[in-house]
């Protein structure tokens, strides 16, 4: 009688914690790829409740257990925050990106537009001093618009302005092509320039946001280092 009793309380506690029980242990059991908490402590449980009464569970094995337990619930959790912080970091950078649309950023190349001033500006990226350094503005067919000599100039990022184009250029914003020189005697060689662009629109990969710059395509987000109204 005492066994059958002691088969009925095991098989109640067995039902509480979902464990196989003899009404249920032919029924179709949910494949997990992946043991979680509650299967810890089912394992656990089983463990204490089907030891040998002559040689139990050491306490320090107990202890043990339950700290690599603690270990594995924290590193879940830590895991759930950190992806909490990653989707509110992508959707700061999404508001971020999204804001600069309309704005203009620097990027290298030798093309730009004038902005709603009037204005071209840019970046020369001179490798060695210059004795005259000399910025010229052309037209797409090879027509000099405009020079600016900045005179002496050390090695370095040089800024540049073109300001006060005419009326007809700033309406129709006409597409510039931007050459620099050093003006050093024999040096005849191009110099690498960055042009500010506008953002026309924004995109998102699996890796970055990327912004969608005019005449310059998709440029990654995280690379622009300057931008202005």
């Amino acid at each position: 009688m005492s066994d059958i009793s002691s088969n009925q309380s095991l098989n109640k506690i067995l039902n509480q914690l979902g464990i196989n029980s003899s009404k249920d242990k032919f029924a179709p059991k949910e494949m997990k790829d992946q043991l979680g908490q509650e299967d810890f402590l089912k394992l656990m449980t089983v463990q204490l409740q089907n030891q040998d009464p002559f040689a139990p569970v050491d306490n320090a094995d107990f202890i043990a257990q339950m700290a690599q337990f603690s270990t594995v619930t924290g590193i879940t959790q830590m895991g759930e925050t950190m992806k909490n912080v990653s989707n509110q970091l992508s959707e700061l950078r999404i508001a971020s990106a999204t804001q600069m649309m309309g704005h203009s950023v620097l990027v290298p190349g030798k093309f730009a537009r004038p902005n709603s001033e009037g204005t071209i500006s840019g970046v020369v990226d001179l490798p060695k001093t210059a004795s005259n350094l000399k910025i010229v503005f052309e037209s797409l067919d090879g027509e000099v618009l405009h020079q600016e000599n900045l005179g002496p100039q050390v090695a370095g990022l040089i800024g540049f302005d073109w300001k006060d184009l005419p009326e007809d250029m700033v309406k129709s914003k006409e597409r510039v092509l931007i050459r620099a020189f050093t003006g050093n005697d024999g040096d005849g060689n191009e110099l690498s320039t960055q042009v500010f662009a506008k953002v026309a629109g924004t995109s998102k990969t699996n890796d970055s946001l990327m912004l969608e710059v005019e005449d310059y395509g998709s440029i990654d987000a995280s690379k622009v280092v300057r931008f202005k109204n």
